[in-house]
This record gives structure tokens, sequence and C-alpha cells, in this order.
């Protein structure tokens, strides 16, 4: 049997890693991004984002001839659609947007071909399967043997390569047979259990794993509010309740930052706010956390000024939404930092996993500390939890807003 070509379209931080163990496991995959320094990137068989073992797995398939960028859809037997799906922002409820669902859907309908797989992975709305095959029909696409079925990524930021293999995967398609073709192309390069169900189901599904974490972060981020009431180290307390048997809090932070868990829940409300009261509620608990950090550093800020008599200067140390990336999709930490120099304060970030930022101005730690005068811990970096760091960050009186425990 011939090999199978899947065009990937979306080459981020899950088209990319999920394109290049394709081309280690046979497949011959063709990916898109509109990026065209994406495109070129990874042609060289370099990666432009970063992610743990993925360079290797990404040289290693171009050198091979088994991976190729492009900037327009390409002729295949899989297509797999991995492009992002934020949120309109604006109004009560944010509401979802696949407009780049939906523009990829439109983009392969001329090339799909009677027994290709389609499958959706973008986090998603209940039913936009159901649409996006609604719109390979309307763009020509003759979908009488064409089988769609949605699959959700559920990987770990810095763990992508492991976790595409060793995690189970659910598929959903709008037929038996489209859900039975898809999950047995899971089956190839998964070694997780493929659990089969509907498309609706594998929708919800995923919007109920990022939902659940919500709930469960904005618990501890109301317990972190309480006790710095209280005058009690949420940190300790937290470490001391979860030695009962059945308790398992989770950290508190500067909010809840990613793709995933800070946009997946509003998709379910918006379908059915009278009934999402819990996930609404968390969703807007893990909002205010950011805004009450936000208060914290400009009250430090305000004593700053009292203190010395001149403008003080914060730094804000961690940019990205969770420790040990680059990725600052929906980071609380970058809407803290770029909130605080709106609002006329003087900052400067310390980002260890980016080389700049069009719109703040990055140092390094060591300068950050001897220019600032106040200094927020945002991101749990490992890079701030050395012991010897830590000793300067206690000695600076940094806040610690991320458990590094200075």
């Amino acid at each position: 049997m011939s090999t199978k070509v899947v065009c990937v379209v979306g080459l981020g931080y899950i088209g990319l890693p999920t394109a290049a163990l394709l081309a280690t496991n046979g497949y011959q995959v063709v990916g898109v991004d509109l990026n065209p320094h994406a495109v070129a990137t990874i042609n060289q068989g370099q990666i432009h984002i970063v992610e743990p073992d993925l360079d290797a797995y990404v040289r290693s398939a171009v050198v091979a001839g088994k991976l190729k960028a492009y900037a327009t859809p390409q002729q295949a037997d899989i297509y797999m659609i991995c492009v992002p799906t934020p949120f309109h922002e604006g109004g009560d409820i944010p509401q979802p947007n696949i407009d780049f669902v939906l523009a990829a859907a439109r983009g392969i309908a001329h090339l799909v071909k009677p027994g290709n797989l389609v499958i959706l992975e973008s986090t998603s709305p209940v039913g936009t399967t159901q649409r996006m095959s609604e719109i390979l029909q309307e763009a020509g696409a003759d979908l009488s043997s064409v089988h769609l079925a949605y699959c959700p990524e559920r990987v770990l930021p810095g763990k992508i390569m492991t976790e595409l293999v060793e995690n189970d995967r659910v598929v959903g398609g709008l037929t038996p047979e489209a859900t039975r073709l898809v999950s047995n192309f899971y089956r190839t390069f998964v070694r997780g259990e493929v659990l089969e169900t509907d498309a609706q189901t594998a929708e919800m599904c995923k919007l109920a794993e990022n939902s659940y974490r919500d709930v469960n972060i904005a618990f501890a981020n109301e317990m972190s509010l309480l006790c710095t009431k209280a005058g009690i180290n949420v940190w300790r307390l937290i470490q001391l309740a979860n030695r009962h048997p059945r308790v398992n809090i989770l950290q508190p932070g500067a909010g809840v930052g990613g793709h995933c868990i800070a946009v997946d829940p509003w998709f379910i409300v918006a379908r059915d706010p009278k009934n999402a009261r819990l996930i609404r509620t968390a969703r807007e608990v893990n909002n205010f956390k950011t805004e009450w950090v936000i208060d914290q550093i400009k009250i430090a800020m305000d004593a700053a000024l009292t203190r010395t008599g001149r403008k003080p200067r914060v730094a804000c140390l961690g940019l990205a939404f969770k420790p040990d990336i680059d990725d600052l999709r929906e980071s609380p930490a970058l809407h803290i930092a770029l909130r605080l120099q709106m609002q006329g304060y003087d900052v400067v970030a310390v980002e260890p996993n980016i080389s700049s930022h069009n719109e703040l101005s990055l140092v390094d730690l060591e300068e950050a500390l001897a220019i600032s005068d106040v200094a927020a811990l945002l991101v749990k970096h490992k890079q701030f939890v050395e012991p010897s760091v830590k000793e300067k960050l206690h000695a600076s009186g940094a806040m610690d807003f991320c458990g590094v425990g200075i």
C-alpha cells in the first residue's frame, strides 16, 4: 500500500508537533500555515516555537523528506485542521470565533475527494464539526464518501511530544464509519487508548475537561484572596489541606492563561448561559484574580513613590502563560505588564523563553532587580526557583504571586 499523505492545516503549538510526529511514523506530511516565516523556518528543518524535543523531530522529518511546509493546502488522503479558535471580544459573554476553522475548511474543499478523512483538532464549540461539513459542501466538496470527525488534542505545553503519543484520545465522527476510520488512523501513532464516540460528545468532552480545571483553579485563586486578607500563607495552607486523603487543591497564580483553559469555558457559557452558572463564575473569579494582582502591584508602586520621591519602576518576572514555555497566548502575566505600562507605570520584564517583545522592554533578572523598585513574580519559571536566585528575590522584597516560595 502506498504511503498515506497527511495535510496538516495550521503549524502552531499543536499542528507542528503533530505533523512532525506523523512524519516520523511513516506518513508523508504536508504542512500549511499562513505565516511565511513559519513556513520558511520549518523547511529549513528548524522550529519557530519553543517545545522540548520538537526541534529534533522536525529536523529529522525535513531531512528525510517526510515533512514540507506550504502557504496553501496540498492534495492529501487525510486532512487535519489545527488552527486557533479564539473568542470575539466584547459583550457580557465572549462568543466563540470559529472563523479560522471555517476558512480552513473552505481552503481544502477543492482538494477533498472520496475516501478522504477530514479531522478537526481545534478546540471548538459543540456543533463545529457539523458546521465544517456544511461549509465543505457549500464550497463544492462531494462528501458522499468523505469521513469527518473531531479529535481534540490533550497535551501540556512543555511535554507535547510525549503526550501526543502517551495520552488517551477521544474521537467522535459525524457517522459511525467516520469514527471507526479516524480512530484507526490515530491508533497508528498513539499508544494511549483511543476512545470512540460521536462528534458532539467529543466536542463537549474537550470543553468539559478544561472547564473542570478552570473551576478548580478558581477555588485556589479565591482561597489566595481570602488568605491574603486574613494574613495566612496560602501556599502553606494548601500544602496542609492537601494532606487530607480526598483533597487536592491546585496552586493559585496570577490568573489563568493559555488558549485552552482561559477560553474554552466561555464556549459552554455562550451556548447555555442560564445553566452554566458555576463555569461562568469560575471564569470571572480567575479573571478577577489578575485584576487583583494589578491592584497589589500598584499599591506597592505608590508606596515606593512615597518612599523615594521619584517615579518607581516595576519588574514583571515572567510573561508566558505557564512556566518554562514561550507561549504568551491569553497570558495573565503579559496582561498585567501591559496594563501597568498602559496606565503610565515604568515597566521592565524578564522572560527567559523569548528574546524580544514588541511592546515591553526585556532585561535579564540581574538587571531587573538592580534597576527596579518593585519586583513581581508572575510565572514560576525554573530560573526563578534556583536557591541562589530565590535568595536574591527574597532580599529584593519581590512580591510572589506564583508560589516561588521566597
